[in-house]
């Protein structure tokens, strides 16, 4: 099918990588050179087109040429760049020699981009930054919640435990008590302090 008639389908029809904002029309397609949809930049509508991707920090040049157009799964060749920066210039003119210079040049820019973007990846790896830590609302409120219940529980044992005292000092459960030894020493201890002060003013 020509390019032409692809790009007047995918341009007036339909296009599931086409993203249309306010600023402008862009594309989402992964083998898109400068991210923008138009006639040069298209990846599906020119039988011969190259970009370069990243890979794990490995970038690619991605080649397609109209010959393999029939080999879907071939239809791509793709050439490993060097890590240094002159050296993968070297290679793109090599294997782009005889392509389009506009292509050439706009695949030389991206790549210059993907190493500044590499390296300011490295610098902040290697720069030591503060850790921000996100505390979930529902575990929160959760822990709010509980700390509230636990309070009133231990609100309510208090309570219970100083109506059980008074009791005890009315002799409302007359002699016989089955309370801890040591509170009850307390408790007839504070009992017997009012009686001595008595014989004592007598």
């Amino acid at each position: 099918m020509s390019d032409d008639v692809i790009w007047h389908c995918i341009r007036h029809n339909h296009c599931s990588f086409m993203a249309k904002i306010t600023t402008g029309i862009f594309c989402r397609n992964p083998y898109n050179a400068t991210g923008i949809c138009n006639r040069s930049s298209c990846p599906l509508a020119n039988s011969r087109y190259a970009t370069i991707r990243d890979h794990d920090g490995v970038f690619y040049l991605y080649m397609k040429t109209a010959e393999r157009a029939h080999l879907p799964n071939k239809l791509w060749e793709r050439v490993k760049l060097p890590r240094n920066y002159e050296k993968a210039m070297d290679v793109i003119n090599k294997h782009l020699e005889f392509w389009p210079k506009l292509l050439v040049h706009k695949i030389k820019q991206r790549l210059t981009k993907m190493t500044q973007y590499r390296i300011r990846m490295r610098k902040l790896q290697l720069k030591v930054r503060e850790k921000v830590m996100t505390m979930p609302k529902k575990q929160t409120q959760r822990d709010l919640r509980r700390l509230d219940k636990a309070e009133k529980a231990a609100q309510l044992e208090r309570n219970i435990e100083n109506e059980l005292k008074e009791r005890l000092q009315k002799g409302v459960y007359g002699d016989i008590y089955n309370v801890p030894f040591k509170k009850f020493e307390d408790l007839v201890g504070v009992n017997e302090e009012p009686e001595e002060e008595e014989e004592e003013q007598e």
